[in-house]
């Protein structure tokens, strides 16, 4: 009965892929009986291709698909394939030719691939560049030569890398070139989630772009971070009320943070999630782990330190040392530091200069001070001027 109403509803399809790892596409196989593995010629916008029938006849909605669609005009023919295999080596030829004629024109372009059509109504040329190039004059030369029309379809980097192939970091070869139909879109957030490292030598491809495995898991990562609690979140575990420190997505398991900084590893369903203003406490000892040590402090009945009042540091203040009590060996310390000091002064001062400092009054030595102040300050002091008296100078 389900098929009979999918066969009233439906469309009936053959999903055909025109190169060996390549996009699937959907064209109506009308009455003949096709099956999957068997080569057929089909109408496309390029004119006949080519192709492998990698889906059997199906059914369909509408709506899955864009109409009106192509249909398949005869299954392939030993000379069809006689035809594919002189267009692969004419492929070859024209690449050749092709890069000489870049090289001829100084483009700054790099040919990747050239591809005939089946019934060799035109011939496509794939490259790769960083921005736009001006190939008018190629297409002339190249049009010339080969005699059909003639395109240039500028790819990415991605698009090449699928073409040539290659060896990922994995060690195998790129899923690009090897079973991936179309790309998908892969973001920085995909190994952000995943607790990759961030460096984009670690997770690029050959391409220079991110790895497309990164798509893979990407499901699963976001399936078990909505099983399990989020960092900074608070659970409530065998030895009381803590933070998750961090997520153990893979193993189910998280590092829950105490009050006291101690940190143990959990399960999923050893604890209970709580609200995030539940108050954290410290980890409870000889509970449950026989781990703990029973020499743990607990710090739930603890009370806070009293802060001193300005009466009790007035009466804490050290007494001063009493000059009398003073050990020998100090004593002896002290005396010999001021016998230095005195035979240091003694050198600086010239012979005689005690007495003579002696014999001199009081008001000599003030005034030889100040004239010293005035010359430190001021430096040089000033010639002092005659007193004019009003009448030319004498010759």
């Amino acid at each position: 009965m389900d098929m009979d109403r999918e066969k009233q509803t439906g469309i009936k399809v053959v999903g055909i892929r025109f190169k060996e790892v390549g996009k699937i596409y959907y064209f109506d196989p009308d009455d003949m009986d096709i099956k999957a593995g068997e080569q057929v010629i089909v109408e496309t916008v390029r004119g006949q291709e080519y192709g492998d029938a990698v889906v059997g006849p199906r059914f369909i909605e509408p709506s899955e698909v864009n109409q009106p669609l192509k249909k398949i005009v005869r299954k392939a023919t030993e000379e069809d394939r006689e035809q594919v295999r002189r267009n692969e080596q004419d492929e070859r030829d024209a690449l050749k030719l092709c890069s000489d004629k870049v090289v001829e024109h100084k483009l700054p372009m790099k040919l990747v691939d050239v591809e005939y059509t089946f019934d060799r109504s035109k011939i496509i040329f794939y490259f790769t560049a960083e921005g736009r190039v001006d190939f008018r004059d190629l297409v002339k030369d190249l049009a010339s030569v080969f005699r059909t029309r003639i395109e240039l379809r500028q790819i990415g980097v991605r698009d090449e890398a699928k073409m040539i192939g290659g060896l990922g970091s994995c060690g195998r070869e790129l899923c690009c070139s090897t079973f991936l139909g179309d790309f998908e879109t892969v973001s920085i957030k995909m190994a952000k989630e995943q607790n990759l490292s961030l460096n984009p030598n670690k997770i690029s491809g050959i391409c220079g772009r991110l790895m497309c495995c990164l798509k893979y898991e990407n499901e699963t990562y976001e399936l078990e971070k909505k099983r399990m609690p989020k960092e900074g979140s608070r659970v409530k575990t065998p030895f009381g009320v803590g933070s998750v420190d961090s997520v153990q997505l893979l193993q189910e398991k998280i590092v829950v943070k105490y009050a006291d900084g101690k940190r143990e590893i959990f399960a999923l369903g050893e604890y209970e999630r709580v609200d995030k203003q539940t108050p954290l406490d410290p980890m409870e000892r000889g509970v449950v782990d026989d781990a703990i040590s029973e020499s743990a402090p607990v710090m739930r009945n603890r009370k806070p330190k009293e802060k001193p009042t300005r009466s009790d540091q007035k009466q804490r203040v050290e007494p001063k040392a009493d000059e009398n009590n003073v050990s020998p060996k100090q004593g002896e310390s002290q005396k010999n530091n001021r016998r230095k000091r005195n035979n240091r002064n003694k050198k600086k001062r010239p012979e005689g200069q005690e007495a003579l400092l002696q014999d001199k009054p009081k008001e000599e030595t003030i005034a030889t001070e100040e004239k010293k102040k005035k010359r430190h300050f001021r430096g040089k002091p000033k010639k002092k001027k005659a007193p004019s008296t009003g009448q030319p100078p004498q010759n």
